[in-house]
């Protein structure tokens, strides 16, 4: 599934194929839009394009605490690029950019990782009606890298610079390179989406994307975690109530002044630096300030508020200590501990993981994109009572698969729930 010029053998017999070349520009880099009135031209130069819009958007993941956008990009056969900064048009959430929307219509919007831009452009009054996204298709199409530099030099023949992927995009004013960088995004989306539209045709895949790529668009986010605060890495190296006391506690500190900042949270306290301190369980602000982890300027900064976060966790009485281990009231536990707590289970769960990987493998596609591992876990954690495909296919729908995956995936699925005692 490659795409260039024909290259020249290497001494093992092997295709040697010639450099890429560099991707660039072909109308220059165009201005930022910032105002009403830049946001009124640019509306009319994307409803006066033709065909599907590219899409893209640069947020400040581990810097900012929100996820918000801080650059959008577009572009549009007749059009060219337009790059807009949302901070001059207000807080999110807001609909200023709503008119960006309304421009397109109904028209197809090509975005690469929708998953992860839909949101910050929804704060925006951005949410498409129609989808492609370029990463899922790529996924579907089973290749081994799904990044956009890699598919645009694997089939299109340029290569991309991406020195720029983890900048603090919310730095103001941005340098020219980073908007020439975040311009090339959207340079060749669409050329890179018609090529992966004609490869899912060939594989008979079209119809798997149209249904994802719908899904994606019904994409809402999904409930807030009940105890966010276990997820903090390395957690499982404190041991007993007390001390997963003190995590809870400086975990909800750390968020706080994280949020009330606009930083990300690491930027406050490392998690590696909580779960030292639960495992030091350090009995005074002094002792606190003394751990290897408070070294540092920024942890020294808020070094009374985690102190008195300590005090209060270490204080609490056992009514008040949080479980030893997460109640999982929305869905199964982690299948780690299935083998030794809930055999059966375990056992169900295996087989359908051994079916999924055969059939996934016979059709070319990754077995987490033939169905998602959450139904997976759903399906063999609580199977139907009567065990049968229409009733494996209706809890498979219930978990939110698409008809495509019910109707690969039910009757082998309903076959190996019937095998495991």
């Amino acid at each position: 599934m490659t795409d260039g010029a024909d290259g020249a053998s290497g001494a093992d017999g092997a295709e040697v194929r010639p450099p890429a070349a560099l991707l660039t520009l072909r109308d220059g880099l165009p201005p930022v839009v910032e105002t009403a009135s830049d946001l009124d031209r640019s509306v009319s130069a994307l409803a006066a394009g033709t065909g599907p819009v590219a899409v893209d958007a640069e947020r400040a993941s581990g810097y900012r605490y929100s996820q918000r956008a801080y650059l959008i990009q577009l572009r549009r056969q007749g059009a060219a690029t337009v790059l807009v900064d949302p901070l001059p048009f207000g807080a999110v959430p807001n609909d200023a950019l709503s008119p960006l929307a309304a421009a397109l219509g109904d028209d197809e919007w090509v975005i690469h990782a929708a998953s992860q831009d839909l949101a910050c452009l929804t704060e925006l009054g951005m949410t498409p009606t129609r989808l492609f996204d370029t990463e899922l298709a790529g996924r579907l199409l089973n290749y081994p890298r799904v990044g956009l530099a890699v598919l645009v030099e694997e089939l299109l023949g340029f290569s991309m610079r991406k020195e720029h992927s983890a900048v603090d995009w919310s730095r103001r004013p941005l340098p020219e390179s980073w908007l020439r960088y975040a311009a090339l995004d959207v340079e060749m989306l669409v050329e890179l989406r018609d090529r992966l539209a004609e490869e899912l045709e060939a594989t008979g895949k079209a119809e798997w994307a149209r249904q994802e790529f719908a899904a994606r668009v019904q994409l809402v986010r999904p409930a807030p975690r009940a105890e966010p605060w276990r997820r903090t890495a390395g957690i499982h190296r404190v041991s007993g109530r007390r001390g997963l006391s003190t995590v809870r506690a400086m975990w909800q500190v750390r968020d706080a002044i994280a949020r009330g900042r606009d930083i990300a949270p690491s930027k406050v306290l490392r998690d590696e630096v909580i779960v030292e301190t639960a495992r030091a369980a350090p009995a005074s602000r002094t002792a606190l300030s003394r751990l290897d982890g408070f070294s540092r300027r920024g942890a020294q900064r808020y070094v009374k508020e985690f102190a008195a976060a300590v005090q209060s966790a270490l204080r609490l009485t056992d009514d008040d200590l949080p479980a030893a281990s997460q109640r999982y009231n929305d869905g199964p536990p982690p299948p780690r501990v299935w083998a030794t707590k809930y055999p059966s289970a375990a056992a169900r769960l295996a087989a359908c993981r051994e079916v999924l990987a055969v059939l996934g493998a016979e059709l070319d596609v990754p077995q987490e994109n033939l169905l998602s591992p959450d139904a997976v876990r759903r399906l063999t954690w609580t199977p139907p009572r009567d065990v049968s495909v229409q009733s494996v296919g209706a809890a498979l729908t219930s978990f939110g698969a698409r008809p495509w995956q019910v109707s690969l995936t039910a009757e082998p699925l309903a076959a190996a729930l019937a095998g495991p005692a």
